[in-house]
């Protein structure tokens, strides 16, 4: 009897111990790349880090996040590159602590990310006000870890009227959307949806949602700072700073951006050319997709 018991038990440790073994011998699906970046304590970073080779590093528009970017994750993983999205504090997925939402901190989280994930000679692009923070990050940090600049309808050089720059928003208009920001984030939602395209028709109602969903998964408290940051800054006495190759991609009928912007970059962007998007709004990245993405890919490629 007692060898029986022996017997059985050898048995049942014998298979319950199978498991656990195949388990410890499985080979992890997983690349290792970290999904979330720690840029300061308690405040991590939401990074989308796809595909292998020549890094493309995408920072995202005002109050987007990094999934703007899901059509060009798609392409450039599939043209054997390694496409980055990271999404900015009080965005997306990313940490929203209470502080500070400026280009300043912007920039300094980008460094971090790249330090981290020691990015060498990438492609850099922004888009909308994300093209403001790329070009304070290569002016603050004297383009560390980038070989060349995408400015993607980028709400720059100064996206409100000054002193010798009559263009963008007006004091008044700018102080009317920090309000409702305030006050009324989803109509504002809405109203920048109707804008964001060549017309209102522009854009799909089915994509329409889904930029939508995305706006709208912002802090509001980082998108009221973020535009008062946006609205302050000015970034014509750094752009001569900048040496790298610069690609400026801008719709013909941006109706948030006015083309004169792109216009403005290339003057002060010694290095640089305009890519003119001319059945776009806003919304370059998905109402010429195809345009967009190649154009970006011939950039990667020179």
């Amino acid at each position: 009897m007692k060898t029986l018991i022996s017997t059985l038990s050898l048995l049942c440790i014998f298979t319950l111990s199978q498991p656990l073994s195949a388990q410890s011998k499985r080979v992890p699906a997983s690349a290792g790349r970290l999904e979330f970046i720690e840029v300061e304590p308690n405040v991590k970073l939401h990074v989308t880090d796809l595909g292998e080779g020549q890094p493309i590093v995408l920072i995202h528009g005002w109050p987007l996040n990094d999934a703007m970017y899901e059509y060009q994750y798609q392409y450039f993983v599939q043209k054997g590159f390694r496409v980055i999205g990271i999404s900015m504090r009080g965005f997306g997925k990313s940490d929203r602590p209470y502080g500070k939402y400026d280009f300043d901190v912007f920039s300094d989280d980008i460094k971090v990310v790249l330090d981290k994930l020691k990015i060498n000679n990438a492609i850099l692009g922004g888009f909308s006000m994300g093209g403001a923070v790329v070009i304070h990050y290569m002016a603050k940090y004297n383009g560390a870890h980038v070989g060349k600049l995408a400015l993607f309808a980028a709400a720059a050089p100064s996206w409100k009227q000054r002193e010798g720059f009559p263009y963008g928003a007006t004091d008044e208009a700018a102080a009317g959307l920090i309000h409702t920001t305030r006050t009324n984030r989803q109509q504002l939602i809405e109203d920048f949806g109707k804008a964001f395209g060549a017309s209102e028709n522009a854009i799909t109602p089915t994509m329409s949602q889904w930029l939508a969903s995305i706006n709208s998964d912002a802090s509001p408290y980082a998108t009221t700072q973020s535009i008062i940051a946006l609205r302050d800054l000015d970034l014509r006495p750094v752009l001569s700073k900048i040496n790298v190759p610069v690609a400026i991609f801008h719709g013909t009928k941006d109706k948030l951006c006015d083309f004169v912007f792109a216009e403005q970059l290339h003057k002060g962007l010694k290095n640089s050319y305009i890519v003119k998007f001319e059945n776009s709004g806003h919304a370059l990245f998905i109402e010429e997709m195809e345009k967009f993405n190649t154009e970006l890919e011939k950039l990667a490629k020179k």
